[in-house]
């Protein structure tokens, strides 16, 4: 079993930034490939970023490349994603996830773990 507990969100004008990170308990985290998702009220969850467990690839969707950046300390057991020059449709609640297969994905029903969320809120 993975804990996962995000943190990090807020209220934040357009262009601005914020940092989510993403807390990890329990089986040893650097085994997992860990991913961020979002849904936005009305809409399905989607991809965001990933990470994998050794290497450190890094996966984008297309809306959030050139300004999202996810990283990972495996000394802290905690996963990050920087979030700059944030736009209004970027807001949503924003979900940690954590998948133990060897093959990192960026599909939502593929990962094994999941966080409570963190609600970002972009004005313009």
């Amino acid at each position: 079993q993975v804990q996962l507990v995000e943190s990090g969100g807020g209220l934040v004008q357009a262009g601005g930034s914020l940092r989510l990170s993403c807390a990890t308990s329990g089986r040893t985290f650097s085994y997992y490939h860990m991913g961020w998702f979002r849904q936005a009220p009305g809409k399905e969850r989607e991809f965001v970023a990933a990470i994998t467990w050794t290497s450190g690839h890094t996966y984008y969707a297309d809306s959030v490349k050139g300004r999202f950046t996810i990283s990972r300390d495996n000394v802290k057991n905690t996963v990050y994603l920087q979030m700059n020059r944030l736009k209004p449709e970027d807001t949503a609640v924003y979900y940690c996830a954590a998948r133990s297969n060897v093959v990192v994905s960026t599909r939502s029903y593929e990962y094994d773990y999941w966080g409570q969320g963190t609600q970002v809120t972009v004005s313009s």
